[in-house]
């Protein structure tokens, strides 16, 4: 099996039946890690193979993995295909693992499953090969704004959106994690590329992003595919303050918290919370300054402790309006001051909602 471009556009399901290790450095969407040899098998396997060779260290593996293990294992798989019939197994180089797998499979349930010619190597290496900006054919137009104008939300209404935020599982600001780890570099990449060729395949004539920066947390994107990205039509979303510190408010605060409580107890949940946002204030204290820094502790902590004695939240509106109007919309005036991009339209929500729709959403 060799056509990666159909792995993706059909979304079929992956068997990766490389180690738990490897699997954790990088692997695909629709992917389940189902091993043929664990992490402490593939290293005994590997040791024999540097002092014996490839025949004793076959034996070896055939040799670990026996039995009721091996029935074990085969079991799991035909329980993954019976469900997902139209799956596709692969190992790094599409080599042993993956024949051995198949044929382990077909000896069991006369099941003939596909591997990946080439093995994960080879489908990491097309996935690569999309991000490069030669592959994109769509023009690129950016949403900027001021923080908290609800760029995401805008967004979302349009199908020819690539939610960068959403692939990094972050926010985009110092405030952004989630309390789920950001995915690796590499499934940050497999993840984006296959977005780009789904993308591509619908024909848009336009792709649709949000205004960021290179890094969207610890993710970050090719160099050549942000500068092509960053050479893209802006929209400007002009948003009152009132609205931005709402959306805030909302984000950040009541949504956040509501993920931090349902991961926690609801007690623990909201101390952990509140450890988060003041770790990521004293992140940024100097480029607060000093007095701005304590302030805004100041508002936090009279907030919280408010919220925590009557369930009000209308507290919060004071630290992030200190945050707002003088730490993120210093630097988005900054950047839009001396942007070269080309600013092809401004507008609230309804008038930007409008504009993509009628040029930009096709």
């Amino acid at each position: 099996m060799n056509d990666f471009e159909s792995i993706v556009i059909k979304h079929l399901p992956l068997i990766d039946v490389r180690s738990p290790n490897e699997y954790k450095k990088g692997a695909f969407p629709n992917s389940i890690n189902l091993p043929l040899i664990g992490d402490t098998e593939r290293q005994l396997i590997g040791i024999c193979y540097k002092e014996n060779g490839p025949e004793a260290a076959l034996e070896l593996g055939y040799t670990l993995v026996s039995g009721a293990k091996r029935d074990s294992r085969i079991k799991t798989w035909i329980n993954q295909i019976n469900q997902f019939p139209n799956s596709i197994i692969y190992c790094f180089r599409g080599g042993m693992r993956s024949k051995i797998t198949q044929e382990w499979i077909k000896e069991k349930s006369f099941i003939e499953i596909p591997y990946i010619d080439g093995g994960y190597k080879a489908f990491r290496s097309f996935l690569l090969s999309k991000l490069r900006p030669s592959t994109i054919k769509s023009e690129v137009v950016l949403l900027g704004g001021y923080t908290g104008g609800g760029k995401t939300k805008l967004l979302n209404h349009f199908n020819n959106f690539i939610d960068l935020e959403k692939i990094a599982n972050h926010r985009g600001s110092s405030f952004g994690e989630h309390l789920k780890p950001q995915p690796s570099q590499i499934n940050f990449e497999n993840k984006l590329s296959y977005e780009l060729i789904l993308h591509q395949n619908k024909h848009y004539q336009y792709l649709l992003l949000e205004d960021e920066g290179r890094h969207i947390g610890k993710n970050y994107l090719p160099k050549p595919l942000s500068n092509l990205f960053n050479q893209g039509y802006l929209v400007l979303l002009n948003t009152s303050l009132e609205e931005r510190l709402i959306n805030t408010l909302e984000e950040y605060v009541i949504s956040s918290q509501i993920e931090y409580k349902s991961h926690y107890s609801e007690e623990l949940g909201l101390k952990k919370w509140y450890e988060y946002i003041t770790s990521s204030i004293t992140k940024i204290h100097k480029r607060l300054g000093n007095e701005r820094y304590h302030q805004i502790l100041k508002y936090l902590e009279i907030a919280f402790n408010k919220q925590l004695n009557a369930y009000d939240f209308t507290d919060h509106i004071a630290w992030i309006k200190v945050l707002l109007q003088e730490y993120y919309d210093p630097m988005y005036e900054f950047q839009i001051k001396n942007t070269n991009k080309k600013i092809v339209f401004q507008g609230n929500y309804q008038a930007v909602y409008d504009y993509i729709n009628n040029y930009y959403y096709k």
